[in-house]
């Protein structure tokens, strides 16, 4: 029986001419690699939260309740996570750059008949069909990073790729924003969906292609196996945990922000609702930056940085002032989107084999954070209100802190008994 592929480069630290080099900074490649990742991430994205911006006007189209509309956001997080796993897997033997492009090409697709569905119902199960699409994306962009990219350039690597998330994100929501305003919902989202089209047309010209996979059999047991070994270490299951509890604050935030500003005493428009997600820009940044916060504070170091500007950004957007809502959602989106590229790069450096795996199961819990905080967060703010929201938010950001401050104490243990067997790293 061939075991599974573990996804690991098979380069080694010599280099000849017929043996290609990894991809690194200033080497052929690497730009037209980071650009590619970009517009993968940037329109998967848009397209993944393209209805969150538009819950208010969703709510009054279809006469629905918060939590209601909410599904069409959390509906399609919820199937990203349940398709991440199976689509990575799959992309072991087929590859990460066809799976990557099928996966692009089939959310495009339906991302512009989204715009036509006919009630609630259809836009839901529209939304869920371009989740499971866009599944094939995240875990496979890791792998191939993993794969492509030299060790120590990693970090800033996928941190760049996280960047266009943060870019897709806030443009995403921007763009529909302005566009429903001009046109209704229905417009704001074709506008979306034509971003996102032009973003697959770049990734599909510029990607280079894989140097360093190899394809394996797909044998369900050795996935199966692969998995629970995943499952099974400790680093790993905090790390996810992180990333879950991390998304969790993010969904609740942003879910339900959009019915606090449309509302007194903000009374905002739908379009300047929509630009309030410029903010993201500060995720960009945060994320690209997370390999330097790395470098000098730790990994610890820097989860313990990016919870504190979250807690702080959550507890300032409690004000009835816009003023301090601003900085808040700043404080939020930056704490956020260093913790996220922190925990996912440590994912990708822990595991010594199936990579893909690993990261498609911190992709699944990453994305039923956004689910649950979606969910929750829109039906605590139906029923108690904004404060409500933070609350649900807060006892998220507690979690990672419980598991961080775990880690610690597991790192001390393991320095203090160094010829053990490590059983919790």
């Amino acid at each position: 029986m061939p075991p599974a592929h573990t996804g690991a480069p098979v380069f080694t630290g010599a280099s000849t001419s017929s043996s290609p080099e990894p991809l690194s900074p200033g080497r052929p490649g690497y730009r037209r690699m980071s650009l590619a990742l970009f517009a993968a991430g940037l329109a998967t994205f848009a397209l993944l939260y393209s209805t969150q911006a538009l819950l208010p006007a969703l709510s009054a189209g279809f006469g629905v309740t918060a939590g209601q509309a909410s599904w069409t956001v959390s509906v399609a997080t919820g199937a990203l996570a349940l398709f991440v796993l199976p689509l990575s897997a799959l992309s072991e033997r087929c590859g990460r750059t066809r799976m990557m492009t099928c996966s692009m090409v089939v959310a495009v697709g339906v991302g512009l008949l989204v715009p036509f569905a006919p009630n609630l119902e259809w836009l839901v199960a529209l939304r869920a069909v371009q989740g499971a699409a866009i599944a094939g994306i995240p875990a496979s962009a890791m792998a191939y990073l993993a794969e492509e990219v030299r060790p120590r350039a990693l970090v800033g690597a996928i941190g760049l790729f996280v960047a266009g998330n943060s870019i897709g994100g806030m443009s995403g929501r921007i763009v529909t924003g302005w566009g429903a305003q001009l046109w209704g919902w229905r417009g704001g989202l074709l506008a979306v969906g034509v971003m996102a089209l032009v973003c697959a047309v770049a990734f599909l010209v510029l990607l280079p292609r894989a140097r360093f996979f190899r394809p394996a059999s797909l044998n369900p047991r050795a996935v199966g196996r692969t998995v629970a070994g995943h499952l099974r270490d400790p680093l790993l299951l905090r790390l996810y945990g992180i990333g879950a509890l991390f998304m969790t604050v993010f969904g609740a935030v942003y879910t339900v922000i959009g019915y606090r500003l449309v509302e007194a005493p903000f009374s905002l428009g739908q379009g300047v609702v929509g630009s309030i997600f410029l903010i993201y820009l500060v995720g960009t940044a945060s994320s690209a930056a997370a390999g330097q916060l790395v470098a000098r504070t730790g990994r610890r170091g820097a989860l313990y940085l990016a919870v504190t500007t979250t807690a702080l950004g959550l507890l300032l957007s409690l004000a009835d002032s816009l003023w301090l809502i601003l900085p808040g959602l700043v404080l939020i989106t930056a704490g956020f989107f260093a913790g996220h590229a922190v925990a996912s790069a440590a994912v990708s450096r822990t595991a010594k084999s199936g990579r893909a795996q690993a990261s498609a199961l911190y992709q699944s819990a990453y994305y039923l954070g956004s689910s649950a905080g979606g969910t929750l967060g829109a039906l605590a703010y139906h029923a108690s209100g904004w404060a409500a929201t933070v609350g649900i938010a807060l006892l998220a950001v507690l979690g990672v802190v419980s598991i961080t401050l775990y880690g610690s104490h597991a790192a001390r243990a393991e320095r203090r008994l160094p010829g053990a067997a490590v059983a919790a790293r």
